[in-house]
């Protein structure tokens, strides 16, 4: 006898909605059960697709009860949403940030927790499976202890695409550079790699655009296992040095022009890797260990996956109770933790701890 097909609805049917949507729909086991959203256009989209659509939540589960939420609506209403699906016992998907701030947050994943509902926050690179092989190298021990990491997101948001105009004119204000938009992503990776960020620096700088709010960061990063990091940021930089470049991930993005290129480095005492090419280098033995000798080079293989049908995948298990979420709320809002901290110290000049 078939397993039957997990009913997965969807709030909100923007951008990252449709592309939720897609995987549902690409996913043997799942299926598009309902879309939750006001506006006319997504009225429109539900019944392109043959499915109901509702204008929120409580609409929803007043006539129906699908075995999983997706929540891909503006940041504000993240929590007042997961908490309507909690209040219903429904397993949920939150797009990140998990919550529009830390006290929000922290009410949304108390709640998941007293009522046993799992909350899976759509951090998808932790469904990447370069990060999956990047992370396995590293905790095999063979760069030895860590010491430093380099990251970088260097990329160029245009503003005659209409990235900063109308109703996302919000974008030109505070909240809404590439610090809050784009590093949280980043943040994400570099906790799964290193371990816990326990304090930062940051400068920032809006010299490019003049906006009220920034284009680019300076971070410094102190892990708790010791290791140190620098992170440059900067959506006015026309380079190709981002995940988004760098990994061939999204088809949206086109991809760096070599495999040489990079987004990370992460050092240990023993040898290095550079992500997401993969290339390794480490001393050949402990005799080795000079740097007046030559390091082994080698590539580590891997297949390129899209994360975001890993996520799916995920949430799917998560729903039938086969597995646990990857990003759990609490782990969504330990990024959001971090970020804020960031911000809070290019604001001030001030080093501020994260725990």
């Amino acid at each position: 006898m078939s397993i039957p097909k997990v009913r997965i609805a969807v709030a909100g049917a923007g951008q990252i909605g449709k592309r939720h949507i897609e995987h549902i729909l690409k996913n043997a086991e799942c299926t598009l059960s309902a879309i939750v959203d006001p506006m006319l256009a997504a009225m429109d989209f539900a019944r392109t697709l043959g499915v109901p659509a509702h204008a929120s939540l409580s609409d929803l589960f007043a006539q129906d009860r699908p075995d999983g939420v997706i929540i891909a609506s503006p940041n504000q209403l993240h929590v007042d949403q997961a908490l309507a699906c909690i209040a219903a016992k429904v397993p949920t998907l939150v797009e990140k940030p998990v919550a529009h701030t830390l006290e929000a947050g922290v009410r949304l994943a108390e709640a998941a927790e007293a009522a046993n509902v799992p909350v899976l926050v759509g951090h998808h690179r932790r469904h990447s499976s370069i990060m999956a092989k990047a992370v396995e190298v590293i905790e095999s021990g063979v760069l030895g202890k860590i010491v430093a990491v380099v990251g970088t997101a260097l990329f160029y948001k245009a503003e005659n695409e209409g990235y900063y105009d109308g109703a996302f004119s919000w974008r030109r204000e505070p909240g809404g550079g590439p610090i809050l938009l784009n590093l949280i992503h980043e943040v994400g990776n570099l906790r799964s790699l290193c371990g816990e960020i326990v304090a930062v620096q940051a400068f920032t700088s809006n010299a490019t655009r003049n906006f009220p709010v920034e284009d680019t960061a300076a971070i410094t990063l102190s892990f708790a296992n010791g290791a140190l990091g620098t992170f440059m940021l900067s959506d006015t930089a026309a380079s190709d040095r981002s995940w988004e470049h760098t990994s061939g991930e999204d088809p949206r993005y086109a991809k760096a022009h070599t495999d040489e290129d990079d987004c990370y480095l992460v050092a240990g005492t023993f040898g290095s890797l550079a992500i997401p090419t993969m290339r390794l280098q480490r001393f050949a033995t402990a005799a080795d260990q000079s740097w007046h000798k030559a390091l082994a080079k080698t590539t580590i293989p891997l297949e390129v996956l899209d994360p975001l049908a890993g996520q799916i995948a995920n949430f799917a298990d998560v729903i039938r109770g086969r597995a646990k979420p990857l990003v759990s709320a609490r782990d969504g809002l330990q990024n959001l933790r971090v970020v804020d901290a960031i911000v809070e110290a290019a604001k001030t000049g001030h080093v501020v701890r994260t725990a």
